[in-house]
């Protein structure tokens, strides 16, 4: 049984925020859904049906997108695995740099105006670690000024990262979809069943939520809007 534990470094969510290693689509979704909570084993249960495996993470390992935090030997002896903050901790620590970042430099990759969400996953506890909660106080994405690439940089990162918020491990097939994402419109066409899927798994103030802001970034919703909230 592999019981190590990954997470993102600064290069990997680099990568996932502005696809500048051009990693392959099925390597990049098992970037994403790293999330230092997870041992290995749970999760290549989910990835086994792609074809990937231990090898594709040691592939990250040795390409430094990860880092080992827990579980084997690589992790560092000098930082107590108990004595590190919890991810949801680091998460928000991390989307404050990158706010931060983006104020000071408009336009520069990664300024999506997107808050990150905590890591999760669909098998722990809402409510111990917090993660609807830290979506819904996200700041709206500010697309005034935004020319087309930077608009699809916000909505891959913005995709990215509340799936793996609001899904975590049963977003998997929305993440590799979202992934696919050539150019806005079809960014659109993944909007309602996003929608569907995180009012489903969160229920309506969370999917309202992310509603408005995916609006903001697809500029406006749809004429024909087919997602209903319960209570519309």
């Amino acid at each position: 049984m592999n019981t190590c534990v990954y997470d993102e470094n600064d290069k990997g969510r680099e990568e996932i925020a502005t696809r500048k290693y051009h990693v392959p689509p099925k390597l990049r979704a098992l970037l994403v859904m790293i999330d230092g909570r997870n041992p290995l084993d749970a999760l290549m249960k989910n990835f086994a049906g792609l074809g990937l495996t231990e090898a594709n993470v040691t592939e990250l390992l040795n390409e430094q997108y990860i880092t080992l935090v827990s579980g084997g030997p690589e992790a560092n002896p000098a930082v107590p695995v108990a004595a590190r903050p919890p991810a949801s901790a680091r998460a928000r620590q991390q989307a404050r740099a990158r706010q931060a970042a983006a104020r000071a430099a408009p336009g520069a990759d990664g300024a999506d105006g997107a808050d990150s969400p905590p890591h999760q996953t669909g098998d722990e506890d809402d409510d111990e670690l917090g993660a609807p909660h830290a979506a819904l106080a996200g700041p709206a994405p500010l697309v005034v000024g935004m020319d087309k690439a930077e608009r699809f940089r916000a909505l891959s990162e913005f995709f990215n990262q509340t799936i793996k918020s609001t899904l975590g491990l049963r977003g998997l097939m929305l993440q590799l979809k979202a992934e696919k994402c050539a150019n806005i419109d079809e960014f659109r066409l993944l909007r309602q069943p996003y929608l569907e899927a995180v009012l489903k798994a969160k229920g309506a103030e969370m999917a309202l939520s992310l509603r408005d802001r995916l609006d903001m970034l697809l500029g406006g919703a749809p004429e024909d809007d087919g997602f209903i909230l319960p209570d519309a």
